[in-house]
């Protein structure tokens, strides 16, 4: 289970150079101050998770049961709630902000975003199928995904075939990216390597929880 976490918005890539003049390809996420609305302790709710918000909306845009929640919080309307499941909720209290420099360079975070929607694709493209041959011989079917195992026996398709549909739009975990840069003043976080989902998309960085050993196998 992650210690810390953070939620950003995407901005895109763009590559900076170290200290032995050597491109690094990073992704710019815009960490904006989060407030916490709610904490979720183990013994009250079974998990143990910060509830936070960021940004600011006008009140007269929320629904009753919103606009109550955060009056009994005492904390200013977000544009959205976010829970940040993390270990141990006992340093942390209501109201109190988070910002970027709660991540240090050097330190190896977990990227969750949704990907990117690609819409109904074929076999192909989805799941890297070959396709068939395209020699003599072959009708126009250079694209179809061939034969999907049902007969007589056993009479049916098995549930999961790789076959065509909606591709992406899914919660996507990249692990062990590395922070390169953290700036509370300018609110941004440069990641080294692609992290998931659009530009101006929702993302949340935590601190990696399958970090690799370092060398001799001792953590």
């Amino acid at each position: 289970m992650a210690t810390k976490a953070i939620v950003g918005e995407k901005v895109g890539m763009t590559q900076i150079w170290d200290d032995q003049h050597r491109a690094i390809p990073v992704t710019v996420v815009r960490v904006p101050p989060v407030r916490i609305v709610q904490i979720k302790a183990a013994e009250t709710e079974g998990y143990a998770a910060l509830q936070v918000t960021w940004g600011f909306r006008r009140s007269s845009t929320l629904t009753k049961p919103e606009r109550g929640h955060y009056d009994k919080a005492g904390v200013d309307p977000g544009r959205r709630l976010v829970e940040l499941r993390i270990d141990d909720v006992g340093a942390y209290q209501v109201g109190q902000q988070l910002t970027a420099d709660l991540l240090q360079p050097g330190e190896l975070v977990d990227a969750i975003a949704v990907s990117k929607g690609k819409g109904f694709a074929g076999g192909m493209k989805r799941h890297n199928f070959k396709g068939l041959g395209a020699s003599h011989g072959t009708h126009k079917k250079h694209r179809a995904p061939g034969s999907i195992g049902a007969c007589a026996t056993p009479s049916r398709v098995f549930k999961g075939t790789r076959m065509a549909g909606r591709m992406g739009g899914q919660q996507v975990t990249t692990l062990n990216l590395e922070i390169v840069q953290a700036d509370p003043e300018r609110e941004l976080v440069l990641v080294k390597g692609a992290v998931p989902g659009p530009r101006g998309g929702m993302v949340v960085l935590r601190d990696a929880v399958k970090a690799p050993l370092p060398k001799g196998g001792k953590a």
